[in-house]
């Protein structure tokens, strides 16, 4: 789809992005999911007009890239290199269309990181002190007490684990610069009472975190980490990585620039997985009241991925690459069943034994050859006029035109929430009635007619199809853009009629339309 006809609708950009992404390892199926809602609530945004700010990256600070890298004997910034160009790769191949792909350790990311602390410190948010507590490297995250429980490792070992994440903490003491987190406790209850958690069932947990709310410990000694951003005036302490990380969603506002800010901030919605909610949903905001500055609007969480009901693990050796699948099927089709799949209140399932049977019956079957029935039927590749069949419409043909004036408020309505896979769902139900309608009609025996009653059925049967595939295509145009692309350009509808106010049953229209001359198969069986 092509973006650069847009008529704005706002002065200000919709800003939307995934979290920055850790490369401690390669890209998984997760990720990917994360940026492909993102990038189809991007996409919905722009097909309403909208201008659209869409960023995404890798987090390329802390104590785990710092080991990752010794491990594999390489600098600290040539590791960072080549697993954030691995994200990068992968959100290319699929058709990710970000507006901004940003890393932590680029230096306008660091200029404002430096800005923002000094910000905390000069408005009295941070203090030193000593600190002891329970901390995650793998979470790189703080702990209190009752986050944390005993269980015994794999040789039998007892070992202090996060009851979140299940992950090995240790007792750490030092000399740390310290967040005021414990004064936001009302103000942060008040910000997720507007409804900002997408969907709901997050918000319990949150305030349950929010009631046990201590002091955050937002820097390490750089004798025990050295890759990071050094505190301002106190090089001998790195700033926290998930206060670094955060910010960069500031950085890609332009800030500290409040001209540039003005046009983005604030951030409209962040979409993240479930298990950094407590990063996004608390610390996150607190920072930025703390700076002065409005938190971000909403936030999209999104729960994991199992792989035939089971969690993903290298030791069991379930863990799917998404460029296997991206190898072995095409891009929409994965496109395609991740949204349909996914449903972002609960863990989703990913069942590969179904994946093309799944993507056959309605990518194939149930829009595919909607398309290729026509062919047989119109050999002078016409496009049918409304005014030319309304005489003929019986209460069937306005029951599908019905449906068809309603599925953009319809699909609008779930994609304005991230429930792609509901719209999903309203838009094959369209084209199974569509396709219900061929079998009423029966065209194979109509074609052998001379009659001019008999021609007139087969062009308001075609006018039918084509609307429907035209504006299934529109609304469908997040999911999988190629393929829509592709049955637009056969359609012959110009990109500039390719928008959330073009997609109602055409009325208006008084030249004759002709379609694209193209037989080939619009979607190949998997």
């Amino acid at each position: 789809m092509k973006f650069s006809t847009l008529r704005l609708i706002s002065s200000k950009n919709f800003y939307i992005s995934t979290p920055i992404f850790y490369v401690n390892s390669q890209p998984h199926i997760g990720h990917l999911y994360t940026a492909l809602l993102a990038d189809a609530f991007s996409r919905w945004k722009q097909i309403k007009k909208e201008s659209v700010v869409f960023s995404t990256g890798t987090d390329e600070h802390g104590y785990k890239i710092q080991k990752k890298a010794a491990q594999e004997n390489l600098k600290c910034l040539n590791f960072c290199d080549k697993i954030s160009s691995q994200f990068k790769s992968l959100f290319d191949r699929s058709n990710i269309k970000y507006s901004d792909y940003i890393r932590t350790t680029q230096s306008r990311h660091k200029t404002a990181v430096i800005k923002f602390w000094k910000t905390l410190d000069s408005k009295g948010f941070i203090y030193k002190s000593s600190y002891s507590g329970w901390y995650s490297v793998n979470d790189e995250c703080f702990l209190r007490n009752d986050e944390v429980e005993e269980k015994l490792d794999s040789n039998g070992n007892k070992v202090k684990v996060s009851m979140e994440s299940g992950h090995v903490v240790e007792f750490t003491s030092e000399s740390n610069y310290m967040f005021r987190l414990s004064e936001f406790k009302s103000r942060l209850r008040n910000y997720l009472s507007n409804e900002v958690i997408i969907p709901k069932i997050y918000l319990e947990n949150l305030y349950n975190q929010i009631d046990n709310l201590e002091d955050l410990s937002v820097s390490r000694e750089s004798s025990r980490l050295f890759w990071g951003i050094p505190v301002p005036s106190d090089e001998s302490q790195i700033i926290y990585v998930w206060l670094d990380a955060l910010v960069n969603y500031l950085t890609v506002a332009g800030y500290p620039d409040k001209n540039k800010m003005a046009e983005t901030w604030p951030a409209d919605v962040h979409v993240i997985g479930k298990d950094i909610l407590r990063f996004h949903a608390i610390y996150w905001p607190a920072f930025l009241m703390a700076a002065g500055l409005s938190p971000p609007k909403k936030i999209l969480c999104h729960g994991h991925w199992l792989v035939d009901n089971r969690k993903m693990s290298k030791s069991i050796g379930n863990v799917v690459d998404p460029f296997q699948i991206l190898q072995k099927y095409n891009t929409d089709a994965v496109r395609y069943y991740l949204l349909r799949e996914g449903v972002p209140g609960s863990d989703c399932n990913l069942n590969l034994e179904n994946f093309s049977k799944f993507i056959n019956v309605e990518l194939a079957n149930t829009l595919g050859n909607l398309y290729q029935r026509c062919v047989p039927f119109n050999k002078e590749l016409i496009y049918p006029l409304y005014q030319d069949v309304k005489s003929e419409l019986t209460h069937s043909d306005i029951h599908l035109i019905d449906g068809l004036n309603n599925l953009r408020h319809k699909c609008d309505e779930h994609f304005e929430v991230f429930n792609f896979y509901l719209g999903i769902q309203e838009i094959m139900s369209i084209l199974r009635l569509t396709n219900s309608l061929v079998q009423e009609y029966k065209p194979w025996e109509l074609v052998k007619s001379q009659k001019e009653s008999d021609k007139k059925r087969i062009r308001k049967m075609l006018f039918l199809i084509y609307e429907s595939l035209r504006i299934s295509a529109i609304v469908l145009q997040p999911m999988v853009p190629d393929l829509c692309q592709d049955l637009l350009e056969r359609l012959n509808v110009n990109t500039d009629h390719r928008f959330f106010d073009d997609a109602i049953v055409n009325q208006h229209d008084n030249q004759l339309k002709y379609l694209k001359n193209k037989t080939t198969v619009l979607f190949r069986r998997l």
